[in-house]
């Protein structure tokens, strides 16, 4: 079994969403979003990690999804993003969690089955995936989506090696 912790990073907001991961079935355990204060990034990035430090500690994840970098709008809006991801790493590398990054294409693809999906779609496919009794913010639809295309890929990484590890035992 694996709980695993996704988050959707924000200099303004950050979203996350957990979910247990266990014998190919995901389950809903929490979600929301970590709205940061109007202050300078140190002020927003202090906020942020003690809130995921918070989580950590109370929900025990033991890996983190998180998406990469993109283009942003401006070399500004992605500096800033890189640093909310920076605090979120740290935050989990120094609980010990392992860190996976999957690109905004991937995470899309995992749970809708279309790279290019919006933001409705995710949060639609999130809430029938995990079958939730409601839409969750886009925040924290994005994050839950990150935790997971990790579970989804960690599964079907699973099934290869095994696959694998059956065709060479028929060779020998």
């Amino acid at each position: 079994m694996a709980i695993i912790l996704g988050i959707d990073p924000g200099s303004r907001k950050t979203g996350f969403g957990i979910i247990e991961f266990n014998q190919g079935k995901s389950r809903y355990v929490t979600s929301g979003v970590i709205r940061l204060v109007d202050r300078a990034i140190p002020a927003r990035l202090k906020v942020l990690s003690e809130s995921l430090e918070e989580l950590i500690q109370c929900y025990s994840p033991s890996e983190l999804s998180i998406e990469q970098v993109f283009l942003a709008r401006s070399a500004d809006a992605a500096l800033k993003l890189g640093h909310a991801r920076g605090a979120a790493i740290v935050a989990c590398v120094t609980r010990g969690m392992s860190v996976n990054e999957y690109s905004a294409r991937q995470i899309k693809q995992s749970v809708v089955g279309s790279g290019g999906a919006d933001k409705s779609q995710v949060q639609h496919m999130v809430s029938r995936l995990l079958s939730l009794p409601g839409v969750p913010a886009e925040d924290a639809a994005d994050a839950l989506a990150a935790a997971l295309c990790h579970a989804h890929t960690q599964s079907s990484m699973i099934h290869i090696a095994g696959a694998t590890s059956v065709a060479r035992k028929r060779l020998r």
